[in-house]
């Protein structure tokens, strides 16, 4: 979600965005070569560490790159999760530096300190810490606006994201990538993992896509559930689609790509207020397709991202026939909840009837065919009270709404998106950073 989301964030009320029906017209331009790289030289303590330890970009800078800033006016996209090892923040640090210069701070959905409500508009302010005007990027602009840019010698990103196309916080990425390349300042990009590995799954959105949904849930091409980090991200758009700019990665030293956020040794700090746990992380590449619908993945509850329900919904027959697919690494229960709260919510105070879900194998569970399992049979069940929306960008073509109306096997859709995404690996393994063993 940059946090935030829906189909406008990690937190947000997407259905009603998406009907905003933002439009943005163009055509993919042909690849360019890949950006220059960096050769790698809230919170509690994870249960257990796989390889580590894992070292994020900030770190890896601050210890042997610092050339790349080094007497600079720095510009810094970044938010609360932007902390080192030892919970210490970007900001701070590169402020109290003596050879750096920040300037300019740039904070997205959720806020610089991620406490905003998804889809709430921030306006500009200054950082009582140290006095830095934060420029909003998710306000009356999702980009820098020359006059921003007008005493910035480079733009550096470092936040953390979660691996899903509608988190907003890559897209601020990209659409800031653009805005300095017309600039012609230098991008740094500071890695940090995917926290839910690097495996890929779901829709693989369609270029012409992009423009049936806001750009910030759906800026370029990617896979509902991406495996990219944001330097593979930004490789990947700035190598595809001919950015032209000058991107640099600082890449997150230690991580592999088969890596949970658990096993890194790092600290989990919500990146957004919906994403309280790794697990939510994970389910929410599959859930977030339901927000373009009335149904409610249980916002205003304790465990968003861990409930579909609606006050419609017979859900002791849903249970029956989800339990029917065999679905992998996940066990289904009755459920029911009232959602509660002041943030964008569907049903707020109404009792939901509800199917909960717990992950018991996140190794084989599949977010999206689960998900994908859910809208089907709802719309099967009760064609009349479900509003499946505008889902064009969320399942990123035309055919695959239109398969779910028909009543298509949910298996055989996703089975042709596993397709399409065996062809997409196989082109951006180029843009790829960490080994996956």
């Amino acid at each position: 979600m940059s946090a935030s989301v829906s189909i406008r964030a990690a937190a947000a009320g997407v259905a009603a965005i998406l009907a905003a029906g933002w439009a943005f017209a163009g055509r993919a331009p042909a690849p360019l070569a890949a950006p220059s790289l960096l050769p790698a030289a809230h919170a509690s303590a994870p249960p257990r560490v796989r390889g580590g330890p894992v070292v994020p970009g900030l770190e890896v800078l601050l210890r042997d790159s610092l050339h790349l800033v080094r007497g600079r006016r720095v510009g810094l996209i970044t938010n609360h999760t932007a902390v080192t090892r030892e919970g210490r923040s970007a900001i701070d640090l590169l402020h109290e530096h003596p050879d750096v210069r920040l300037v300019a701070l740039f904070g997205p959905e959720h806020g610089i300190r991620g406490t905003v409500d998804g889809g709430e508009r921030i306006a500009t302010q200054r950082d009582p810490r140290t006095g830095v005007t934060i420029y909003s990027l998710y306000g009356a602009t999702e980009r820098p606006t020359p006059a921003m840019l007008r005493n910035v010698d480079v733009l550096l990103f470092d936040m953390q994201d979660i691996g899903a196309r509608a988190y907003t916080y890559v897209w601020t990425m990209t659409m800031a990538m653009e805005e300095a390349a017309r600039a012609g300042i230098p991008f740094i990009v500071l890695d940090r993992p995917n926290p839910v590995t690097a495996r890929v799954e779901g829709p693989l959105m369609q270029f012409e896509m992009r423009s049936r949904g806001p750009l910030i849930t759906g800026h370029f091409p990617v896979p509902l559930r991406h495996g990219f980090t944001a330097g593979e991200l930004a490789r990947y758009v700035n190598g595809e689609y001919r950015l032209g700019t000058r991107l640099t990665v600082v890449p997150a030293e230690g991580w592999r790509g088969n890596e949970w956020f658990d096993e890194t040794g790092l600290r989990w700090i919500n990146p957004s207020p919906n994403i309280r746990t790794l697990d939510a992380a994970l389910a929410f590449s599959g859930l977030v397709m339901l927000e373009t619908t009335n149904l409610s993945i249980g916002r205003g509850t304790p465990t968003p991202f861990g409930y579909v329900g609606a006050p419609y919904l017979d859900n002791a027959e849903l249970l029956r026939r989800v339990r029917g697919y065999g679905l992998p690494g996940v066990r289904f229960e009755l459920a029911e909840f009232t959602p509660r709260g002041t943030e964008w919510m569907q049903f707020r105070n109404q009792r939901c009837r509800a199917v909960r879900l717990r992950i018991t194998d996140r190794d084989v569970y599949q977010p999206v065919l689960t998900a994908l399992v859910f809208l089907s049979e709802i719309q099967k069940m009760h064609p009349r009270s479900l509003g499946m929306g505008p889902m064009l960008q969320m399942l990123g073509s035309r055919w695959a709404p239109d398969a779910v109306r028909r009543g298509d096997d949910p298996r055989e859709i996703f089975r042709r998106w596993e397709t399409e995404n065996a062809a997409w690996k196989e082109r951006v393994a180029k843009y790829r950073l960490y080994p996956a063993e």
